[in-house]
This record gives structure tokens, C-alpha cells and sequence, in this order.
């Protein structure tokens, strides 16, 4: 049987590789040689383009990921994600309100505002959680997904009464024909919150044991739990207002990485990570080759993948418990 780190390494190899197809596939062509030389335009298209959108997809993999797996732990539940909790949604409306109030704001202040309202959609979610019935595992999701719902024909209102109806949709389908050197660097942010909660891994774990429990083993409850929040909320917010929402990534990775390596997060966040990213710039990867020169946006072709996944599980865990 091949070890764990044997396969991290393959993954991380298979990573590697897709991160090299993806610096190669564009609408122009681009000459290696040329680049090694530093001749021409290819160098700049290398370095101002292709470079950043790799490095935006890797780190909004990995984050995603990684805050798929915090916020479970948080939730005590396996089928949500901040795409099915309002939290992207409130992150968008956020943003709306930046825009229309403070257009002049910079962009770390506009970026400030959607996360706060990413934070106060997250606490209205685990408020409303408390309500519901523990045994009913399966409610948790659809009540997110109907306050995502409420939260977005909110936003789309303030949209289209403000005259902003076209950011909405830019932010709603997340896709990175638009990244370039300059326009992705917020992204950073969220790498080092994601290494925050690969640091906090343990006491998360702690945290998907109970409340009770994991007071009772001496954890700080609601500073860990205000760590967390704050980790999601920021990074869904980074990345909404970088690249605008990617579905399903925080739900699907986390549960396939869960069957596999168990609830010590310490030991899934690398796995979460390496896949997080893989499947983004795969997806990416099939949205630019399917009609080139033009681009299917990576949050359509996730949304899709998505969808049929989290049917699946959801479909396959009622299927368990009938049985």
C-alpha cells in the first residue's frame, strides 16, 4: 500500500502539472523560447497575465477549501459551505453597499465593508441553525440555501434600484479572464487566513466535537469560534471581490477529503488544499479549451460539477439512512 506521503506527492505533482498547462493555454499563442530569451510580447503576457491567473486560481482553491472544512467543523455539519450559508451573498450585498454609498472608497475599504456583512450573514445563519433540529442533518443545507435565496433577491433589488444589475452578475459567477497583474494581490489575503486555520486546525477539531465537549476539554469556545468566523467571511469576501463566487468548491472538496482522511482537520487541510486547487484549474482549464479563444467562466463549469455532486451526497446520505 502506497504511504500517505506518497500520494501527497503525487498530488502534489499533478498540481504542479496543471499549473503548467494552465501558464500555456490562452487565446494567443505564446513561444517558449521567445520567453526564455525574453523577446518579444510573450514575456509580458507570461508575467502580466498567465502568471497571476495560476496564482488566483491556486490560492482561491486552497482557501475555499480550507474554509469549506472550518466552517463544517463549525456547523457540526457535512453539507454546507459559505455558498450554501448566505454567506456569499451577504459578502455581495456588502459589496453593493460599498459601491453605492462609498464608490470613491478604495478597494481594501469596500473590501472591508463585504466582509462585515459576510460576518453579520454567517451569525444570522448559525443563529437560525441553533433552531433547528439536531436530527435533521439534511434541513441544514436548505435553510441555507432559502437565506442565501432571501439574501440575494435583496441584493438584486438594491442592484437594479441603484443601476447596478451588471456587477451583480460579475460577482455572482466567479471567473478569471479579468485577473491581471495588479487585480488579483487581495488574493494573498487569503492564503495567509488560510495558514491561520491550518495553525487553529486542532482546536477546530476540538470545535466539531460540541460545544460542550470541547469546553469541557478546557477550548476557549467563542474565541475559536470568532477565529473561525472570521477566517470564512474574510476569505469568501476576498473572493467575491477579486473574482466573484466560485459554488459548491467549499462543500464538495471538504467531503470528498472527510471520507478519506477522517475529521482531524490538521491531516485534511493539506489534502483539502492540493485538491481545492487541482479541481479550480481544471475546471479552468476545460472552460478555455471547450470554445477557444472564448471562455465558458470556471463558475458555471464548477457549478455544474458541483450540483451533481452535492445531489449525489445529499441523495446518497438519505439513501444511508433509510437503510
Amino acid at each position: 500500500m502506497k504511504s500517505p506521503a506518497l500520494h501527497m506527492l503525487l498530488a502534489l505533482t499533478s498540481l504542479v502539472i496543471m499549473a503548467a498547462l494552465s501558464l500555456m493555454i490562452g487565446a494567443s499563442d505564446m513561444n517558449l523560447g521567445a520567453v526564455i530569451r525574453g523577446e518579444g510580447d510573450d514575456t509580458l503576457i507570461l508575467l502580466a497575465s498567465r502568471i497571476p491567473r495560476t496564482l488566483a486560481i491556486i490560492l482561491t482553491g486552497v482557501s475555499m477549501a480550507i474554509s469549506g472544512l472550518i466552517f463544517q467543523m463549525l456547523t457540526r455539519n457535512k453539507f454546507v459551505e459559505p455558498a450554501t450559508a448566505g454567506t456569499a451573498e451577504s459578502a455581495g450585498l456588502g459589496l453593493l453597499i460599498a459601491i453605492a454609498f462609498f464608490p470613491a472608497a478604495p478597494l481594501l475599504a469596500k473590501m472591508s465593508i463585504a466582509a462585515l456583512c459576510a460576518i453579520a450573514g454567517t451569525l444570522l445563519f448559525l443563529r437560525i441553525l441553533d433552531r433547528l433540529p439536531p436530527h435533521e442533518p439534511l434541513l441544514v443545507p436548505l435553510v441555507g440555501l432559502m437565506l442565501g435565496g432571501v439574501i440575494g433577491a435583496v441584493a438584486t433589488f438594491f442592484a437594479y434600484q441603484a443601476d447596478l444589475l451588471q456587477y451583480l452578475g460579475i460577482w455572482t459567477t466567479g471567473e478569471f479572464s479579468g485577473v491581471l497583474r495588479g487585480r488579483y494581490e487581495l488574493l494573498w489575503i487569503t492564503g495567509i487566513l488560510a495558514l491561520i486555520g491550518y495553525l487553529y486546525a486542532d482546536q477546530f477539531s476540538i470545535m466539531g466535537m460540541g460545544r460542550d465537549v470541547s469546553i469541557t476539554l478546557g477550548l476557549d469556545h467563542r474565541t475559536v469560534m470568532w477565529i473561525g468566523l472570521i477566517i470564512v467571511s474574510v476569505t469568501t469576501a476576498v473572493v467575491v471581490v477579486t473574482v466573484g463566487a466560485i459554488p459548491f468548491l467549499g462543500l464538495i472538496v471538504p467531503n470528498i477529503v472527510s471520507r478519506i482522511m477522517g475529521d482531524n482537520l490538521r491531516a485534511a487541510v493539506p489534502w483539502a488544499a492540493s485538491l481545492g486547487a487541482g479541481a479550480l484549474l481544471l475546471c479552468d482549464i476545460i472552460g478555455r479549451v471547450i470554445r477557444q479563444p472564448y471562455e465558458i467562466p470556471i463558475g458555471t463549469i464548477f457549478g455544474v460539477v458541483g450540483a451533481a455532486v452535492f445531489l449525489y451526497l445529499l441523495l446518497g446520505r438519505q439513501s444511508h439512512a433509510v437503510r
